[in-house]
């Protein structure tokens, strides 16, 4: 019996919870329809109401850069609150009378603002005036966090110092609040993704009604989970740029989620089935493989709760609930929509079918039959090929972007490039040393030796706080701060400048600000980075071998993936760190290898789950593994490419946000899902598959025994 007739055959064995669920969805789709709609209207409307309080968690407790920040904040240092600088360039100099009248009456403005608390002027202090008197700063003190302080009062800062501009003279503001008050709405990414994948459904299926489908169904499930994300973040620590994440994966996963199942619905269809058998049939089937798939990606995420990191767990739980969502939407709501346009739909199928005067599949089984022959030659080229580009990850340096890295007309970067023309590169990333105990005596010991160390330009301070015992000291590394050298200054000042000297004093020193954090944060991921890959690896591979019942199909899959994903750090490390194709230079965002990592795992054995199970109904079936094979590529080869094409333009879209972050977030998912579907799943796993023939299914007795037996597909 061939596998169309076997899977047009209807079954008499009992229901399982999938068609079940597609029966309840078909049969009260309206019902389930308003369901959806009253959940997205009341979570959305909730959400609005409430509002946000999304906040960066940042910390890393027990590294030198927090302790820091914590006695700072305990004993009431200036240094402990958000600061931004007011930069002003002026061709005749900043002493001028005209010019410092226009400055003074511009900062007495700055001090009216709301979230100002302080604003220290550049001529109350000689060292805040550039040796050729041409550029000065003034600092200006905000009430909290950068983070925290509202971007509209930072926005006024900016309005008013730009207010002084014109008959030679120049102000921009500077720091990390004012680089956040400048970033770019999101939506014009988002939209271009959704109109991409549209166009590549409707050349799909050949109709803009079907094609919608699995769009509506993603807008419905990312829509909810960003409104229980916004109020989620009131009572947890949700990072701001958990949003963008969350549609950029959402609408990639719901799409694909809901392709899956409609295209399986397609296929019966065109089997002859009714559009109630075929929607019942296609969520036992697919819908299967959409619920597996869709818990090895929320596994994947999981993994990052391991690393420890205040910021990352937050988004890994809000992507993954985003999953979760989008998993219930394709299981629900897309029946419920089958429901009310499959007459319609059927009618397209069957139109569209009739024009076609080819076997569905036929190509592929060829591909299959073509990589089958020479399985070597396909293997070696394209592990050769993956290697080449996976090897630039390997001098991957991990950091925070900086105001060097915005666009030139940001007023950020502008303030960045005149610091740097007057004070040296190392200005826009100074070092802070906290002297806990001993006062101003011995945080002026701590100066002399740092104006004596090799890469610090120049040190300030003492510089005491409200308790009389704590004191600190600026220092300003000759390098900027993503350079190399400054990464190696932090060091060399924590093992070997400042350890003699908190021995001679019997003072604590610690180094902290805003680079040394980064250099804090980049090390603890790199330093926790194996122990979260082994149980992302670990997790999935158990959960393929329960599966598939099988030893090797979970290690290949396992080490595939990892190959994809060095590849796709090693394209981001090209462009974003090498500044290939025009783009600033600069490190790559700290959080973005472990966020690809667990993300792209998860999305790579989404299609791993889907050809496998597959070949597997094929070899239960037969028990011919080349044949196997080439009837399960021949089934799935087409969705698998859509869905990837989908997945790259919705990733790819990305790379149109103004955000550094989302930009190497999008290339290194839009390259990995590239890989994964054209060099992997088309020509590395035929191959292995066909050397490996039937041992690919090899599983101890023992084991088989262990297992619990989880069906993905039909008997």
């Amino acid at each position: 019996m061939n596998t169309a007739t076997r899977n047009a055959t209807p079954t008499t064995t009992r229901t399982s919870v999938f068609e079940r669920l597609a029966a309840f969805s078909y049969t009260h789709r309206w019902r389930a329809l308003i369901l959806w709609v009253v959940v997205l209207v009341g979570i959305t409307g909730a959400s609005v109401a409430a509002g946000n309080a999304y906040h960066n968690d940042f910390s890393l407790p027990g590294t030198d850069s927090q302790q820091a920040q914590s006695v700072l904040e305990e004993h009431g240092s200036a240094q402990a609150d958000a600061a931004v600088q007011i930069v002003v360039r002026a061709t005749d100099g900043i002493r001028d009378g005209a010019v410092e009248g226009r400055v003074g009456t511009m900062l007495e403005k700055v001090a009216g603002l709301p979230s100002v608390t302080d604003v220290r002027s550049p001529y109350e202090d000689a060292a805040a005036v550039s040796k050729d008197g041409t550029v000065g700063y003034a600092t200006v003190t905000l009430d909290g966090e950068a983070q925290n302080v509202p971007k509209e009062d930072v926005r006024k800062i900016i309005d008013t110092a730009a207010s002084i501009e014109g008959e030679g003279v120049e102000a921009a503001v500077g720091g990390d609040a004012a680089r956040g008050a400048e970033e770019a709405e999101g939506g014009a990414a988002e939209g271009a993704g959704i109109l991409g994948a549209l166009v590549i459904l409707v050349f799909l299926f050949g109709s803009l009604v079907a094609a919608s489908l699995p769009v509506v169904t993603a807008l419905f499930a990312v829509g909810s989970s960003i409104g229980l994300i916004a109020l989620a973040s009131q009572f947890a620590d949700v990072a701001d740029f958990t949003p963008p994440i969350m549609m950029l994966v959402g609408l990639g996963v719901g799409i694909d989620y809901a392709l899956l199942i409609f295209s399986r619905y397609r296929g019966e269809l065109l089997k002859g089935a009714e559009p109630e058998r075929a929607t019942r049939t296609a969520l036992d089937a697919a819908g299967r493989t959409v619920f597996f798939a869709g818990c090895t990606v929320i596994i994947a995420l999981m993994g990052l709760v391991a690393l420890g990191l205040g910021s990352l767990q937050g988004v890994a739980l809000a992507v993954a609930l985003t999953v979760l969502v989008t998993m219930a939407a394709s299981l629900t709501l897309l029946p419920a929509l089958l429901g009310i346009f499959g007459g319609r739909i059927q009618r397209q199928v069957a139109k569209r079918a009739a024009k076609a005067q080819r076997v569905e599949g036929a190509g592929w089984r060829r591909w299959a039959t073509g990589v089958q022959r020479r399985p070597w030659a396909a293997l070696v080229v394209s592990l050769v090929a993956l290697g080449a580009l996976a090897a630039p990850a390997l001098d991957m340096r991990l950091g925070f972007a900086d105001a060097g890295n915005d666009a030139e007309s940001k007023s950020s970067r502008q303030a960045y490039d005149m610091l740097a023309e007057g004070f040296g590169p190392g200005f826009n990333g100074p070092l802070i040393v906290v002297a806990d105990g001993g006062g101003t005596n011995a945080a002026d010991q701590v100066r002399l030796a740092l104006e004596e160390t090799t890469g610090i330009a120049a040190a300030t301070g003492p510089i005491p706080t409200k308790d009389a015992s704590v004191a600190t000291v600026i220092a300003f590394p000759d390098s900027a701060p993503q350079a190399e050298e400054t990464s190696r200054l932090v060091d060399r000042l924590r093992d070997d400048v400042l350890p003699p000297l908190e021995k001679s004093t019997g003072v604590e020193l610690l180094v902290g600000g805003p680079t040394a954090a980064t250099e804090d944060y980049a090390s603890t991921v790199s330093d926790r980075m194996p122990l979260f890959v082994a149980i992302v690896v670990g997790l999935s591979a158990l959960l393929l071998l329960a599966v598939f019942r099988s030893v090797l199909i979970p290690l290949k899959a396992a080490l595939l993936n990892l190959v994809s994903i060095g590849a796709a750090l090693g394209a981001i490390t090209l462009v974003f760190q090498e500044g290939w194709f025009g783009v600033e230079p600069g490190p790559i965002e700290a959080f973005i290898p472990v966020m690809i990592f667990a993300i792209v795992f998860g999305l790579s054995m989404d299609y791993e789950v889907f050809l496998l199970s597959r070949i597997h109904e094929e070899w239960e079936h037969t028990k011919d593994p080349q044949g196997a094979v080439r009837e399960g590529l021949a089934a799935t080869g087409k969705v698998i490419t859509a869905a990837a094409a989908i997945m790259i333009v919705v990733f790819s879209a990305f790379l149109l946000s103004p955000d550094r972050m989302l930009q190497q977030f999008g290339l290194g998912l839009a390259v990995a899902i590239l890989l994964d579907a054209v060099v992997i799943r088309c020509l590395i796993v035929p191959a292995v598959m066909q050397l490996l023939g039937r041992s690919a299914w090899w599983l101890p007795a023992w084991l088989r025994r262990a297992l619990p037996k989880v069906e993905l597909e039909r008997h």
